[in-house]
């Protein structure tokens, strides 16, 4: 596959998405692509029925780079990862707040 066509349906640009590589002119990135493929075990066709403003192109193309770039997309998602679960050590849910709640009036 050219570099070229690849180039048409992925883009990388700072401030978007966090300069992660995404499908050209959408906010999907290619991680979510991979994500939604490689562990979800979604098809490209499954993946453009949900996002229909994607082609079967773009999403080729986004599982293409990721082979190109595997290491540097994997610790992409690593990062992303340990950034959710640093956030959910912070945070408490709604949830766990109103059970701690309602725990504390029992006693």
């Amino acid at each position: 596959m050219s570099i070229n066509i690849i180039k048409e349906h992925i883009q990388i640009t700072p401030g978007i998405c966090g300069g992660k590589p995404r499908i050209a002119g959408h906010r999907i990135r290619v991680q979510d692509i991979v994500i939604w493929h490689e562990q979800m075990g979604m098809s490209p066709h499954e993946i453009i029925t949900h996002h229909p403003s994607i082609t079967l192109s773009d999403v080729y193309s986004a599982l293409a780079y990721y082979h190109d770039h595997v290491e540097e997309i994997s610790q992409q998602m690593e990062e992303s990862e340990a950034f959710i679960q640093d956030i959910k050590s912070q945070t408490s849910s709604i949830l766990q707040q109103k059970l701690q709640k309602i725990n504390s009036e029992e006693n």
